[in-house]
């Protein structure tokens, strides 16, 4: 058994508020105002556990209404009704089958005998209690199977997910292995054919130089066919060839999204200084990836590109003021964008936020560490 939250105590603390401002307000009173306290009390609390024990409330309601329409006048109270259709709610919404079916036939089996122990109530007073008792009693079964049905729909969608991102990575590292072995024979065997080709020609250099001649036209020709297929493969990777870009290179990249149509204000904070070459790669491909993103989704919109060198990391923000809706989609959807871009921080332990703005458009915020000596 669970315990009663506040707003249950609540609930049964103003049913207990209300019974006892009626019974103030009575004007003729069947025993003492003692007695007469202890059934609005006893009659009322039970409601704090309409939702964690509705069986063992209703029973204490039933057994203080008999007690109370009996010997008192809190049976006459209309606080007795509102406690017994919270009752009805709480065993159709979180009670087992069989024990709503308990707990509703208490509920109308007290009607009954409340009707034959109050002389004042008719044959057609019994008729509204069991009307409302059976509307709140399947009131709550329609509640509780809309509430099961989406929590199963809810874990439905939660293994679905887990589903969908175990299998891609299951892809993402079956083809690592693939790339793996593919290079691997590439390398493994055109650098072998080339130590032998090395070795055969040192030897023969001096007595045939033709034949040395023509094995070192066979190590270039397997350097380069090694090399070709090495590019096809980095290229599967999305690794890039050429120089390695650098924050230097930033101004041209903003220079690029402006003739794009992007209007960018780039904003360096800070003494700009030559950082590790992995962290000045890192921090070029986060911004040329929020800045490519803007160019696509932010409609044109003003986009604020800023840098600010600190003492022990370098941090970057890029905000566009479009419609954040777009961008937030393209970077949290299925492409490799903010994957990539996350990976790229984490490698040196910097952390990567993005997301949407309070005012509109769509932020990027990330902060590499470029203190660590090792590095460099």
């Amino acid at each position: 058994m669970t315990r009663p939250s506040r707003l249950d105590w609540a609930l049964a603390g103003l049913a207990l508020v209300t019974g006892l401002v009626e019974l103030v307000l009575s004007d003729h009173l069947r025993g003492p105002l003692a007695l007469n306290v202890l059934a609005v009390v006893w009659i009322t609390l039970p409601v704090a556990w309409w939702r964690s024990a509705p069986l063992p409330a209703t029973a204490a309601l039933f057994a203080g209404a008999l007690l109370g329409t009996g010997l008192t006048s809190a049976g006459d109270f209309v606080t007795i009704w509102f406690c017994l259709l919270a009752l009805s709610f709480g065993l159709g919404a979180h009670a087992s089958d069989a024990e709503a079916a308990v707990g509703l036939g208490l509920l109308v089996l007290g009607v009954f005998v409340a009707n034959a122990l109050d002389d004042s109530m008719t044959g057609g007073d019994v008729v509204f209690p069991l009307v409302m008792i059976t509307a709140l009693g399947l009131a709550g079964r329609v509640a509780r199977s809309r509430a099961r049905l989406a929590g199963e729909l809810h874990e439905a969608v939660a293994r679905a997910k887990e589903r969908r991102a175990a299998e891609a990575e299951l892809a993402v590292a079956e083809e690592r292995r693939r790339i793996a072995r593919e290079m691997h024979d590439v390398v493994a065997h055109s650098v072998s054919v080339m130590v032998v080709q090395a070795g055969g020609a040192r030897r023969i250099l001096e007595r045939d130089p033709a034949r040395a001649e023509d094995a070192a036209r066979l190590i270039a020709a397997t350097g380069r066919e090694a090399i070709a297929e090495l590019q096809r493969l980095l290229g599967v990777l999305h690794v890039e060839h050429g120089p390695t870009p650098t924050l230097e290179g930033l101004d041209g990249l903003v220079e690029r999204a402006r003739a794009a149509g992007l209007p960018v204000e780039l904003a360096i904070e800070g003494e700009r200084r030559t950082l590790p070459a992995g962290v000045e790669l890192a921090a070029y491909r986060v911004l040329q990836e929020a800045i490519t993103n803007a160019i696509r989704y932010a409609g044109g919109a003003p986009t604020d590109v800023r840098v600010r060198y600190a003492a022990d990391e370098v941090q970057l923000h890029v905000r566009d003021r479009g419609r954040a809706s777009a961008a937030a989609s393209a970077l949290g959807g299925g492409g490799h964008g903010l994957v990539g871009m996350r990976e790229r921080v984490r490698v040196f332990g910097g952390e990567l936020e993005s997301g949407r703005c309070p005012d509109g458009g769509f932020e990027v915020r990330a902060r590499i560490p470029v203190g660590d000596p090792a590095l460099r």
